[in-house]
């Protein structure tokens, strides 16, 4: 991030809190306090006021996520890139496990995106703490049905967006956001890959974080879905283990990206003994050097984890199969919401089985 922060009030004209502007064809945005910041902009939390004759009238206000990009970057033709290509995947996916977006909106020449506020925190957080009040080192730090619980929700969300050809890249517990009912929420858009996009090289370090990325993102090689999978195995590895497979002390992002293309990861039973061997096998196969050796759906990758770690394919796992098959179907015919081709009765009923706890 760049070395200054914004202020608690934005400039004139600028987003930040205090600031309103226009949603086009939505409504009004009230921007609040500021709650967050990342690597190219700032959260804030605000409302949405719908318009009287917009087509949401009748909708109640309620709360919003707001990410500016930071003023510091507006002059960086890559960096508004980016957070338009976030906007664009955005606008595409239509799932109960990704966070939901209302529109892109640009004030003063400042861009900023509204989308959902998730009440809860990072999968990041539940990991640390867990790791701090763990008493036995030898079981799963995460348990393994509230492992199942938040994984099999990721791996849905990544079967939508790989079924529309899109590749999340950073895949990263930070990233995935714990509701406070349990509900998973995918976020942070801002390096994915558009079915429309080229491949490119531009020199110096591929996009994403070096303890979470495969070898071919790494390598800046062309790269699929299996990438995600792969850093998702990653943190899956890290919720049941505490670590993730190249951790060790002193280790920057240079040999943390090294390692994942030279290493092989320490089997899980030998950290976690009470886990079946199968589980190795399954491991070792997510997190091969080779994408081709590595499941090749997030269905198939989740089917086998449940299997290896002696955990039940649920009600709303079933659902989460349903979503991938319609977000399929709908990438044939190049429409753009993930359920847009459900009935609305059908697709609430999705919803609702993902959301009803997976038997957690």
């Amino acid at each position: 991030m760049c070395g200054e922060k914004l202020p608690d009030v934005a400039p004139s004209g600028r987003i930040g809190s205090g600031a309103e502007f226009a949603l086009e064809n939505i409504g009004r945005v009230v921007v609040g306090e500021r709650i967050g910041e990342g690597g190219m902009g700032v959260v804030y939390a605000g409302s949405i006021q719908y318009s009287a004759d917009g087509p949401f009238a009748g909708r109640e206000n309620h709360s919003i996520a707001i990410k500016a990009l930071h003023p510091l970057l507006q002059g960086s033709t890559k960096a508004r890139k980016l957070f338009i290509g976030e906007a664009n995947a955005l606008a595409m996916l239509a799932h109960p496990n990704i966070v939901k977006f209302y529109g892109l909106a640009e004030h003063f020449g400042q861009y900023a995106l509204v989308m959902e506020l998730v009440e809860g925190r990072p999968l990041d957080q539940r990991i640390l703490e867990r790791t701090l009040v763990q008493a036995n080192k030898h079981e799963p730090t995460i348990p393994l049905s509230e492992a199942w619980h938040y994984f099999s929700q990721l791996l849905g969300a990544l079967a939508s967006l790989h079924a529309l050809g899109i590749v999340h890249r950073d895949i990263k517990p930070s990233n995935i956001l714990l509701r406070q009912d349990g509900i998973v929420k995918l976020t942070d858009f801002g390096i994915a890959r558009l079915p429309a996009d080229a491949v490119s090289t531009t020199g110096g370090l591929a996009p994403g974080t070096g303890a979470y990325m495969a070898p071919e993102q790494v390598l800046a090689h062309d790269l699929d879905g299996r990438a995600d999978l792969y850093s998702a195995a990653v943190v899956l590895y890290e919720m049941l283990s505490g670590k993730t497979p190249f951790e060790r002390p002193q280790r920057n992002e240079i040999l943390l990206r090294a390692a994942q293309v030279e290493e092989v990861p320490q089997p899980m039973t030998l950290l976690l003994p009470s886990l079946a061997a199968r589980a190795d096998l399954v491991f070792a196969r997510a997190l091969a050097k080779n994408p081709n050796l590595r499941f090749p759906s997030a269905l198939k990758l989740g089917e086998a984890i449940a299997k290896a770690l002696g955990l039940p394919l649920t009600e709303g796992w079933a659902a989460q199969q349903e979503l991938a098959r319609n977000a399929q179907s709908i990438s044939r015919t190049g429409q753009v919401q993930a359920v847009g081709g459900t009935p609305p009765a059908e697709a609430d009923a999705l919803r609702t089985a993902v959301m009803r706890g997976f038997g957690a």
